[in-house]
């Protein structure tokens, strides 16, 4: 029997939580070690998870104790930590977003990929159960090619309770959320390139944008429509549901709250409903987030294990990052910007 891989989570933070469960059913792998800068979370996180060792340097990764590193920090600090596990041929599963540049961004990639070390960005949006599915469905051709689609992220939730630092983030929704949504515009409908975006600050105080609307024009010649926002009060809130809908030559795909997909094609409507997974740790509103964390994790270990390019490596993730880059380029100049000249 082919033994586990071993692996070091680093940062245990606010979403850490969600990826040490997830760890805990990936097969193929365990978590032996965590890392946090604060000894005392490090050691709490540790006792909580049954975790062997814990630590409080990232400088762990030089012990050769490790098969693979799940980094869990903030992007600002991707780029060293990533190269400390390039340095020692650790291959890593990195928080997005990526990091807080288009440039850092490549110095990653060519660093990691001039050691052929494999990198993949931790991009849980598009292994939701709810995508996959659609996925599915525009892949038997039932509604035909794809010329139009919209997908819609707003509620009002507070993210600045668990998250302050956001409060201060000069580039914030777009970073965040809107990361996951090009992803997943770009894995439901292709690879894009012309990007029009207004971005607006509505909660006082903030430094950067809390709401942001995205056009792009994707290669197939299909549009899209990418709407963000941290402003938008309802009730019940609709927090973490993306909502929208996808349309082709042949019928439409409606992406409803409560996890529903309305079908219309060959003149005909039907509904499904996407069911969660039932895991013991999981709760709601969470529950659609957190389940798509296992599947994540999965295709990275399968991946590591039977070789294969990961679905959001880091060389690919360079595509999502150049449409955030262009939609941040195009709300502070008003033109529509070119996701591949940048």
């Amino acid at each position: 029997m082919t033994k586990p891989l071993k692996g070091l989570l680093i940062g245990c933070g606010f979403f850490a939580r969600n990826q040490l469960h997830a760890w805990s059913e990936t097969a193929g792998a365990e978590i032996v070690a965590v890392c946090d800068r604060d000894a005392e979370r490090a050691r709490s996180y540790a006792a909580e998870f049954s975790i062997p060792a814990w630590h409080d340097t990232a400088e762990i990764l030089s012990s050769g104790a490790f098969d693979f590193v799940d980094i869990c920090t903030t992007m600002e600090t991707h780029e060293e930590l990533v190269a400390l596990a390039v340095r020692h041929r650790v291959p890593v599963i990195v928080q997005k977003p990526f990091a807080p540049d288009i440039d850092t961004c490549r110095r990653i990639v060519a660093n990691a990929a001039e050691a052929k070390v494999p990198v993949m960005v931790h991009e849980n949006f598009r292994f939701q159960k709810i995508f996959q599915r659609i996925r599915g469905i525009l892949d038997s051709g039932e509604i035909g090619d794809v010329t139009f689609g919209r997908l819609s992220w707003r509620n009002a939730i507070d993210v600045y309770s668990n998250q302050p630092y956001l409060l201060q983030t000069k580039r914030f929704i777009i970073m965040d959320v809107g990361i996951h949504m090009l992803d997943l515009a770009r894995f439901l409908f292709g690879d894009a390139g012309d990007v029009s975006c207004f971005a607006q600050s509505v909660k006082e105080g903030l430094a950067g944008e809390d709401a942001a609307t995205i056009l792009l024009r994707h290669h197939n010649h299909a549009t899209s429509i990418v709407d963000v926002s941290y402003a938008s009060h309802r009730f019940p809130n609709p927090f973490p549901q993306t909502l929208g809908e996808i349309e082709g030559r042949f019928g439409t795909i409606q992406i409803l709250e409560g996890e529903v997909l309305q079908v219309h094609s060959d003149g005909q409507q039907r509904r499904e409903i996407i069911q969660n997974d039932s895991r013991s740790w999981t709760s709601s509103p969470w529950t659609q987030i957190q389940d798509s964390v296992p599947r994540t994790q999965q295709h990275f270990i399968d991946t590591l294990r039977h070789g294969g390019d990961f679905e959001t490596s880091a060389e690919d993730s360079l595509k999502t990052y150049a449409l955030a880059e262009a939609a941040y380029r195009s709300a502070e100049t008003g033109r529509v910007v070119d996701a591949r000249t940048l």
